[in-house]
């Protein structure tokens, strides 16, 4: 096992290397943000995929290109012509030495390549492995997707092969919503304000829920979900992230370790999630998908709610819950505060009355907002609840995987996962992966079982996303 002295101080990485090239991931996400690297002069070395296609060099920079072209103006041609003469492309099976030993002729005088793993979560293992045999890891840095693992113990192996290949801190895993502004400033609005600290625990938050709502189905990756579900897939990760940010304590500073410790705090308070904690959905139609099988019972809805065991959040209830085949595409934090303890105004603590809340909106745009009641015009002392709009996306804005990418290369772990993290997140889960209700069908189009509103009744009930504004 490498420690962090066995490598030079960070550097920047001379070369990337994209495994699973020709994979959907790269052709939405992954090309117009190496684009944009390019543009700001990010990316400056050389591009190499790697995928078992047999692909020539001219159709990969032709798909890249039309890749770039239909997700983003491609407005800098010379820009999109460097990208395009660096990307090079090796093809060859992930379990032949032989395709390694091509990357390495490749590589040419590249040093320190950041290699990152587009492809499979079974195959991450087997590539690492590949990496480390051939000597490209050494000097190197390794960018996981999620999910890492698919349980407790098999996110356990993946770290243990990951750091008998790689330094501690040349693995990054990757989580792109960390990478997204609306989350960096949800972290700075809690930490940099004076006036959200005092009322930021349980004598004045009634409850925090967030949702991620998709409106698409799966989208043809019928046996990718098979193999994961809506907990593993975005619950466990994206949304226990969001959790941790919002939950953790001010840490010392401004760094991986001091944030990451804070983030591990949370994770290692939250009280073991139980079956009766959780509701299960699955669309009615996903059995159709193709490679889904016909009394699958993979949930593509969860909802459940959690506890964190801390005395800023003792009897503060968290409410999550994702799925597919929904009204709209968004995720959103509400932040339900108490009513006041005041009687002065009777209005404003009646039953009924919608509470102080705080909203963030994390996509498909960025918002921040904060609802309070102001008095109606006139001689009664009655109130109405406005909702007061703090920031709004602004263009310009790197996209997720450019900044988390460009972090990557430069050595800066900021943005990214622990290792001790990503193990305390799923023994929080663990149990309900092994014993767990049976996944209810809800229609196309609403917003899950019915049996999810219950779980969140006596807490006001669940904030629905709205599809624009």
């Amino acid at each position: 096992m490498h420690d962090d002295s066995t490598r030079a101080a960070a550097l920047q990485s001379d070369a990337l290397v994209v495994f699973g090239v020709t994979g959907d991931l790269v052709d939405k996400m992954i090309f117009p943000a190496l684009y944009a690297m390019c543009k700001s002069g990010a990316l400056n070395g050389p591009v190499i995929g790697v995928a078992s296609s047999p692909w020539t060099i001219g159709k990969l920079r032709a798909h890249a290109q039309q890749s770039i072209e239909r997700v983003v103006a491609a407005d800098d041609t010379s820009a999109l012509a460097q990208f395009l003469s660096q990307l090079q492309y090796v093809s060859g099976d992930y379990n032949d030495v032989s395709t390694y030993a091509k990357l390495r002729f490749a590589l040419g005088t590249a040093q320190r390549p950041a290699h990152y793993l587009a492809i499979p979560p079974t195959l991450f293992s087997t590539v690492i492995r590949g990496l480390s045999k051939a000597g490209l890891a050494a000097q190197g840095r390794v960018i996981v997707e999620k999910p890492f693992g698919r349980d407790l113990d098999s996110a356990c192996e993946l770290n243990r092969v990951a750091a008998d290949a790689f330094a501690n801190d040349a693995i990054f895993r990757i989580d792109h919503f960390l990478g997204k502004e609306a989350i960096m400033n949800m972290l700075y609005l809690r930490f940099a304000n004076s006036f959200l600290e005092p009322i930021w625990n349980r004598n004045y938050v009634a409850s925090v829920q967030i949702t991620l709502a998709e409106h698409f189905g799966v989208l043809g990756r019928g046996g990718f979900y098979e193999s994961a579900g809506c907990l593993r897939d975005v619950v466990q990760n994206h949304l226990f992230q969001i959790v941790a940010l919002l939950a953790m304590e001010p840490p010392t500073r401004r760094d991986f370790t001091a944030v990451n410790s804070e983030k591990l705090r949370v994770f290692k308070a939250m009280q073991i999630l139980q079956a009766a904690d959780m509701v299960r959905g699955q669309y009615t139609t996903y059995r159709d998908e193709p490679q889904v099988a016909k009394d699958s019972d993979v949930e593509t809805y969860c909802a459940m709610r959690l506890r964190i065991d801390v005395k800023r959040w003792a009897g503060v209830p968290w409410y999550l819950r994702a799925g597919k085949q929904l009204p709209v595409t968004s995720c959103e934090v509400l932040v339900r505060l108490k009513p006041p303890t005041l009687t002065l105004f009777a209005d404003a603590i009646a039953t009924g009355v919608p509470p102080n809340y705080l909203r963030f909106r994390l996509s498909p745009n960025s918002l921040i907002a904060l609802a309070a009641r102001v008095k109606r015009p006139g001689k009664d002392d009655v109130g109405e609840q406005h909702e007061l709009t703090l920031v709004e996306d602004e263009a310009g804005q790197a996209t997720p995987y450019e900044r988390l990418l460009t972090d990557a290369m430069a050595g800066d772990n900021a943005l990214f996962t622990s290792e001790e993290a990503v193990e305390a997140a799923w023994a929080v889960v663990e149990p309900v992966l092994i014993k767990h209700p049976r996944a209810i069908t809800y229609p196309p189009g609403t917003w899950g079982p019915v049996e999810a509103d219950c779980l969140i009744a006596a807490d006001g009930g669940w904030h629905n996303p709205e599809a624009e504004g």
